[in-house]
Protein backbone atom coordinates (compact mmCIF):
# COMPACT_ATOMS: atom_id res chain seq x y z
CA UNK A 1 0.00 0.00 0.00
CA UNK A 2 2.91 2.28 -0.69
CA UNK A 3 2.41 5.11 -2.61
CA UNK A 4 4.26 8.16 -3.81
CA UNK A 5 1.38 10.32 -2.76
CA UNK A 6 2.17 14.07 -3.32
CA UNK A 7 2.80 16.01 -0.19
CA UNK A 8 0.15 18.65 -0.89
CA UNK A 9 -0.33 21.83 1.30
CA UNK A 10 -1.31 20.43 4.81
CA UNK A 11 -3.11 22.89 7.69
CA UNK A 12 -2.01 22.15 11.24
CA UNK A 13 -4.04 25.40 12.38
CA UNK A 14 -6.64 27.47 11.65
CA UNK A 15 -6.77 30.83 13.33
CA UNK A 16 -10.48 32.65 12.43
CA UNK A 17 -10.00 35.72 14.01
CA UNK A 18 -14.05 36.77 13.81
CA UNK A 19 -15.33 34.02 15.34
CA UNK A 20 -15.03 32.49 18.70
CA UNK A 21 -12.93 29.43 19.24
CA UNK A 22 -14.89 26.93 21.68
CA UNK A 23 -12.56 24.28 21.38
CA UNK A 24 -8.73 23.22 20.35
CA UNK A 25 -8.61 19.15 20.10
CA UNK A 26 -6.30 17.07 18.70
CA UNK A 27 -7.50 17.05 15.37
CA UNK A 28 -10.38 19.22 15.45
CA UNK A 29 -11.15 23.33 15.89
CA UNK A 30 -14.41 24.14 16.73
CA UNK A 31 -15.89 27.76 16.01
CA UNK A 32 -18.93 28.87 17.22
CA UNK A 33 -20.71 30.30 14.08
CA UNK A 34 -23.92 31.51 16.53
CA UNK A 35 -25.89 30.40 19.40
CA UNK A 36 -27.26 27.09 17.72
CA UNK A 37 -24.37 26.51 14.80
CA UNK A 38 -20.46 25.31 15.45
CA UNK A 39 -18.26 24.92 12.56
CA UNK A 40 -15.69 21.82 13.13
CA UNK A 41 -12.95 22.17 11.43
CA UNK A 42 -10.53 18.59 10.77
CA UNK A 43 -6.50 19.75 10.58
CA UNK A 44 -4.41 17.15 9.37
CA UNK A 45 -2.78 16.78 12.60
CA UNK A 46 -2.61 13.22 14.22
CA UNK A 47 -2.40 12.16 17.22
CA UNK A 48 -0.85 8.85 18.77
CA UNK A 49 -0.43 7.33 22.39
CA UNK A 50 -2.40 10.87 23.78
CA UNK A 51 0.46 12.91 21.84
CA UNK A 52 -0.19 15.63 18.98
CA UNK A 53 2.59 14.66 16.54
CA UNK A 54 4.29 17.28 14.61
CA UNK A 55 4.03 16.25 11.49
CA UNK A 56 0.70 16.60 9.67
CA UNK A 57 -0.68 14.14 7.30
CA UNK A 58 -1.66 15.71 3.97
CA UNK A 59 -5.34 15.62 2.87
CA UNK A 60 -6.17 13.29 6.29
CA UNK A 61 -8.58 16.66 7.47
CA UNK A 62 -10.40 16.12 4.06
CA UNK A 63 -10.91 12.25 4.40
CA UNK A 64 -12.48 12.80 7.75
CA UNK A 65 -15.07 15.21 6.96
CA UNK A 66 -16.30 14.18 3.92
CA UNK A 67 -16.17 9.94 5.17
CA UNK A 68 -18.08 11.51 8.20
CA UNK A 69 -20.31 13.43 5.47
CA UNK A 70 -20.88 9.96 4.18
CA UNK A 71 -21.36 7.86 6.84
CA UNK A 72 -23.98 10.78 8.30
CA UNK A 73 -25.96 10.63 5.03
CA UNK A 74 -26.05 6.92 5.10
CA UNK A 75 -27.70 6.57 8.69
CA UNK A 76 -29.39 9.72 9.00
CA UNK A 77 -33.06 7.55 8.79
CA UNK A 78 -31.37 5.51 11.68
CA UNK A 79 -30.53 8.44 14.18
CA UNK A 80 -30.26 12.46 13.61
CA UNK A 81 -26.30 13.79 13.78
CA UNK A 82 -25.54 17.39 14.38
CA UNK A 83 -24.09 17.90 10.41
CA UNK A 84 -26.07 20.39 8.08
CA UNK A 85 -23.18 21.17 5.74
CA UNK A 86 -19.94 20.44 4.38
CA UNK A 87 -20.26 22.61 1.49
CA UNK A 88 -18.84 26.36 2.42
CA UNK A 89 -21.01 28.33 -0.39
CA UNK A 90 -23.92 26.99 2.11
CA UNK A 91 -22.38 28.16 5.37
CA UNK A 92 -23.37 31.67 6.65
CA UNK A 93 -21.15 34.71 5.25
CA UNK A 94 -19.64 34.99 7.91
CA UNK A 95 -17.62 31.69 7.18
CA UNK A 96 -17.21 32.87 3.93
CA UNK A 97 -13.87 34.70 3.68
CA UNK A 98 -12.14 31.75 4.87
CA UNK A 99 -12.88 29.32 1.80
CA UNK A 100 -9.21 28.54 1.02
CA UNK A 101 -8.63 27.25 4.42
CA UNK A 102 -11.82 25.44 4.80
CA UNK A 103 -12.91 23.85 1.43
CA UNK A 104 -13.40 19.77 1.81
CA UNK A 105 -12.53 20.18 5.91
CA UNK A 106 -15.41 21.90 7.36
CA UNK A 107 -18.85 21.21 8.69
CA UNK A 108 -21.48 23.46 9.59
CA UNK A 109 -23.32 21.21 12.64
CA UNK A 110 -25.82 22.18 15.08
CA UNK A 111 -24.87 22.58 18.96
CA UNK A 112 -25.37 20.07 21.13
CA UNK A 113 -24.50 19.44 24.57
CA UNK A 114 -21.69 16.46 24.34
CA UNK A 115 -22.35 13.59 26.73
CA UNK A 116 -19.17 13.63 28.89
CA UNK A 117 -19.04 9.33 27.61
CA UNK A 118 -17.39 7.49 24.50
CA UNK A 119 -19.54 5.13 23.03
CA UNK A 120 -16.90 2.20 21.73
CA UNK A 121 -18.04 -0.66 20.07
CA UNK A 122 -15.51 -3.73 19.42
CA UNK A 123 -16.26 -6.30 17.04
CA UNK A 124 -12.74 -8.24 17.40
CA UNK A 125 -10.01 -8.56 19.93
CA UNK A 126 -7.28 -5.45 19.05
CA UNK A 127 -5.34 -2.52 20.82
CA UNK A 128 -6.54 -2.24 24.58
CA UNK A 129 -9.11 -4.95 24.15
CA UNK A 130 -6.49 -7.05 23.05
CA UNK A 131 -4.15 -6.63 26.02
CA UNK A 132 -6.83 -6.34 28.67
CA UNK A 133 -7.76 -9.99 27.70
CA UNK A 134 -4.06 -11.44 27.89
CA UNK A 135 -3.90 -10.16 30.57
CA UNK A 136 -7.08 -10.93 32.45
CA UNK A 137 -9.38 -12.84 30.36
CA UNK A 138 -12.02 -10.07 30.01
CA UNK A 139 -12.68 -6.69 27.58
CA UNK A 140 -13.69 -4.02 29.60
CA UNK A 141 -15.26 -6.46 32.14
CA UNK A 142 -17.14 -8.54 29.19
CA UNK A 143 -16.06 -12.18 29.66
CA UNK A 144 -14.96 -14.02 26.72
CA UNK A 145 -13.93 -17.53 25.76
CA UNK A 146 -10.49 -18.45 26.03
CA UNK A 147 -7.96 -19.28 23.30
CA UNK A 148 -8.60 -16.06 21.03
CA UNK A 149 -6.11 -15.01 18.96
CA UNK A 150 -4.93 -11.15 18.42
CA UNK A 151 -7.63 -9.78 15.97
CA UNK A 152 -9.84 -12.65 16.16
CA UNK A 153 -13.65 -11.74 15.60
CA UNK A 154 -15.83 -11.44 18.95
CA UNK A 155 -18.69 -14.09 19.40
CA UNK A 156 -20.72 -10.76 19.33
CA UNK A 157 -20.01 -6.80 19.66
CA UNK A 158 -19.49 -5.56 22.68
CA UNK A 159 -20.36 -1.90 24.05
CA UNK A 160 -17.38 -0.14 26.03
CA UNK A 161 -17.56 2.73 27.12
CA UNK A 162 -15.00 5.61 27.70
CA UNK A 163 -14.99 8.66 29.30
CA UNK A 164 -11.78 11.81 28.78
CA UNK A 165 -9.90 11.76 31.78
CA UNK A 166 -8.39 15.51 32.50
CA UNK A 167 -4.89 14.59 30.62
CA UNK A 168 -6.42 13.54 27.78
CA UNK A 169 -6.16 9.98 27.57
CA UNK A 170 -9.41 7.57 27.32
CA UNK A 171 -10.26 5.91 30.27
CA UNK A 172 -12.16 2.07 30.24
CA UNK A 173 -15.45 2.45 32.34
CA UNK A 174 -18.03 0.44 33.32
CA UNK A 175 -21.48 0.71 32.43
CA UNK A 176 -22.47 1.03 35.74
CA UNK A 177 -20.28 3.98 35.92
CA UNK A 178 -21.24 5.27 32.57
CA UNK A 179 -24.93 5.33 33.94
CA UNK A 180 -24.14 7.17 36.94
CA UNK A 181 -22.51 9.81 34.37
CA UNK A 182 -25.30 10.69 31.81
CA UNK A 183 -28.03 8.14 33.58
CA UNK A 184 -29.40 4.85 32.76
CA UNK A 185 -32.13 5.72 30.11
CA UNK A 186 -29.51 7.99 27.58
CA UNK A 187 -27.16 5.07 28.50
CA UNK A 188 -29.43 2.60 27.06
CA UNK A 189 -29.76 4.11 23.96
CA UNK A 190 -26.65 5.06 23.37
CA UNK A 191 -25.69 1.51 23.98
CA UNK A 192 -28.76 -0.13 21.33
CA UNK A 193 -27.86 2.73 18.62
CA UNK A 194 -23.95 2.19 18.64
CA UNK A 195 -23.75 -1.36 18.66
CA UNK A 196 -27.02 -0.95 15.65
CA UNK A 197 -25.14 1.59 13.53
CA UNK A 198 -21.87 -0.46 14.18
CA UNK A 199 -23.91 -3.76 12.55
CA UNK A 200 -25.03 -1.71 9.77
CA UNK A 201 -21.46 -0.14 9.33
CA UNK A 202 -20.12 -3.21 9.29
CA UNK A 203 -22.47 -5.50 6.89
CA UNK A 204 -21.71 -2.34 4.47
CA UNK A 205 -18.27 -2.50 4.62
CA UNK A 206 -17.83 -5.93 4.31
CA UNK A 207 -19.22 -5.38 0.63
CA UNK A 208 -16.20 -3.14 0.08
CA UNK A 209 -13.65 -5.58 1.05
CA UNK A 210 -13.18 -3.93 4.68
CA UNK A 211 -13.32 -4.73 8.13
CA UNK A 212 -14.43 -2.83 10.63
CA UNK A 213 -12.77 -4.13 14.12
CA UNK A 214 -13.93 -1.41 16.27
CA UNK A 215 -15.15 2.35 16.41
CA UNK A 216 -16.27 5.09 18.69
CA UNK A 217 -19.25 7.03 18.70
CA UNK A 218 -19.96 10.49 20.67
CA UNK A 219 -23.94 11.52 21.21
CA UNK A 220 -25.07 15.27 22.57
CA UNK A 221 -28.41 16.60 23.40
CA UNK A 222 -29.68 19.41 20.70
CA UNK A 223 -31.64 22.32 22.09
CA UNK A 224 -34.66 20.27 22.32
CA UNK A 225 -33.10 17.60 24.45
CA UNK A 226 -32.90 15.14 21.55
CA UNK A 227 -30.17 12.61 21.52
CA UNK A 228 -27.82 13.22 18.19
CA UNK A 229 -24.55 11.89 16.69
CA UNK A 230 -21.76 14.57 16.93
CA UNK A 231 -18.23 15.02 16.04
CA UNK A 232 -16.98 12.47 13.28
CA UNK A 233 -18.43 8.71 12.60
CA UNK A 234 -16.45 5.91 11.44
CA UNK A 235 -13.39 7.61 10.15
CA UNK A 236 -9.99 5.79 9.70
CA UNK A 237 -9.40 8.07 13.19
CA UNK A 238 -11.91 6.79 15.31
CA UNK A 239 -12.14 3.28 13.87
CA UNK A 240 -9.87 0.09 12.84
CA UNK A 241 -10.35 -0.78 9.20
CA UNK A 242 -8.65 -3.80 8.11
CA UNK A 243 -8.11 -5.12 4.62
CA UNK A 244 -10.38 -7.96 4.22
CA UNK A 245 -8.57 -9.80 1.38
CA UNK A 246 -5.33 -10.29 3.43
CA UNK A 247 -7.01 -10.24 7.48
CA UNK A 248 -5.57 -13.52 9.07
CA UNK A 249 -5.99 -13.44 13.16
CA UNK A 250 -2.97 -13.97 14.60
CA UNK A 251 -1.39 -10.82 13.97
CA UNK A 252 -2.11 -6.92 13.93
CA UNK A 253 -3.75 -6.79 10.29
CA UNK A 254 -2.66 -4.82 7.71
CA UNK A 255 -5.14 -1.42 8.22
CA UNK A 256 -6.61 1.96 6.73
CA UNK A 257 -6.07 3.47 9.57
CA UNK A 258 -3.52 5.37 12.08
CA UNK A 259 -2.19 2.19 13.47
CA UNK A 260 0.28 1.95 10.91
CA UNK A 261 2.09 5.30 12.45
CA UNK A 262 1.50 3.83 15.89
CA UNK A 263 3.38 0.70 14.61
CA UNK A 264 6.45 3.10 13.46
CA UNK A 265 6.23 4.70 16.23
CA UNK A 266 6.53 1.57 18.22
CA UNK A 267 10.14 0.98 16.41
CA UNK A 268 11.48 3.99 18.33
CA UNK A 269 12.93 4.80 21.70
CA UNK A 270 10.30 6.99 22.70
CA UNK A 271 8.39 7.44 25.99
CA UNK A 272 5.23 8.06 24.17
CA UNK A 273 5.72 11.04 26.29
CA UNK A 274 5.06 14.63 24.26
CA UNK A 275 7.72 15.97 22.24
CA UNK A 276 6.78 13.15 20.21
CA UNK A 277 9.27 12.59 17.42
CA UNK A 278 8.64 13.66 13.70
CA UNK A 279 7.86 11.07 11.16
CA UNK A 280 9.55 10.77 8.21
CA UNK A 281 8.42 11.26 4.63
CA UNK A 282 7.74 7.72 3.81
CA UNK A 283 5.84 7.13 6.87
CA UNK A 284 3.63 10.21 6.13
CA UNK A 285 3.29 9.05 2.67
CA UNK A 286 2.42 5.80 3.24
CA UNK A 287 -0.55 7.06 6.21
CA UNK A 288 -2.00 9.72 3.36
CA UNK A 289 -2.27 6.82 1.24
CA UNK A 290 -4.28 4.53 3.75
CA UNK A 291 -6.42 7.11 4.96
CA UNK A 292 -7.61 7.89 0.79
CA UNK A 293 -7.68 4.15 0.39
CA UNK A 294 -10.34 3.72 2.80
CA UNK A 295 -12.48 6.51 2.03
CA UNK A 296 -11.88 5.19 -1.97
CA UNK A 297 -12.60 1.71 -0.65
CA UNK A 298 -15.70 2.84 1.38
CA UNK A 299 -17.55 5.43 -0.77
CA UNK A 300 -16.55 4.06 -4.30
CA UNK A 301 -15.54 7.18 -4.93
CA UNK A 302 -11.47 9.62 -5.25
CA UNK A 303 -11.18 12.24 -2.99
Amino acid sequence: MHSSVALTKTVSEIDLPSLELVARGKVREVYRVDESRLLFIATDRISAFDCVLPTPIPRKGEVLTKLSRFWFKRFQSSVRNHLITTEIEEMPDVVRPFTDDLKGRAMLVRAAKVFPVECVVRGYLAGSGWKDYRNTGAVCGHKIPAGLREADKLPAPIFTPAMKARNGHDINISETEAAQIIGAENLAFLRETSLKIYAQACEYAATRGIIIADTKFEFGADEDGSIILVDEILTPDSSRFWAAETYAPGASPQSFDKQFVRDYLETLDWNKRPPAPPLPTSIVEATTARYLAAYRLLTGEEL
